[in-house]
């Protein structure tokens, strides 16, 4: 590729705040968020997106597609008692909450509440902050805690989990014996920047390099687990839903 046309590829990336789409075309991405997401995206969420546009942080943010997508998903299953580990600025827990009855509930981890805070005002408005039991600091320690209530073992229809990949692991052992049986969880980044097919000289991202291969791990458990069926979307940058079968 000429220096001109590597310049031209450059501005043409997508710009969309929160982009993680892999699709080939940027071009394509536009029309599925044009037609399809930003019309039905509700004006809360929309506010929500825009104030995180502004963060230093924003690419953390779940994708407006991804947003809908959970939105549909927890519909479809009819969740009610729910869990988030990484919150960042509450963009999926608002997908989340909206999509909840009025009594559902989510269970939502963060270590750093000050993200989580600057969208909580958009929460707060939308109506839906009373669904929400945010806890700041890290979530294993919680999931310890909750694996030691009967009550709490096999309570959870959904979790999402879009935190610290080298915890994944981790986290789907405890979190297989907290969702219910038929329950789902939601790992996110599970295609990683496109990163899982790159080859080992590949120029990458030092953050992108070190936890590629806890992504690569993951999947391989993931696809090896006899307890869960999985499906991977190529939704955001990469979505492994597991529906806990044992």
């Amino acid at each position: 590729m000429s220096s001109s046309e590597s310049q031209s590829s450059q501005q043409g990336r997508h710009q969309e705040v929160g982009h993680k789409s892999l699709l080939q075309s940027d071009a394509l991405y536009q029309y599925m968020l044009e037609t399809s997401v930003f019309p039905r995206e509700p004006e809360c969420m929309k506010e929500l997106r825009e104030i995180t546009a502004k963060h230093p942080w924003n690419i953390m943010t779940t994708s407006a597609d991804e947003g809908q997508f959970l939105n549909m998903l927890l519909k479809l299953i009819n969740a009610k008692n729910t869990m988030e580990i990484g919150v960042y600025t509450g963009y999926s827990l608002l997908a989340t909450a909206l999509a909840l009855p009025d009594d559902g509930r989510i269970l939502a981890m963060d270590i750093n509440r000050e993200n989580y805070e600057l969208g909580l005002p958009v929460i707060e408005k939308a109506g839906v902050a009373h669904k929400i039991d945010f806890r700041e600091g890290p979530a294993l320690p919680v999931l310890d805690l909750l694996l030691e209530d009967e009550k709490k073992q096999g309570s959870f229809d959904f979790v999402f989990v879009d935190a610290d990949k080298d915890n994944y692991l981790n986290y789907h052992k405890r979190l297989l014996e907290l969702v219910k049986v038929g329950g789902v969880i939601a790992y996110d980044n599970t295609l990683w920047n496109g990163s899982v097919v790159a080859p080992p000289d590949a120029p990458l991202r030092k953050y992108v390099r070190y936890y590629r291969d806890f992504v690569l791990h993951l999947n391989r458990a993931l696809a090896a687990d006899p307890r869960i069926e999985i499906c991977q979307l190529p939704v955001g940058d990469g979505v492994t839903l597991c529906r806990r079968i044992k």
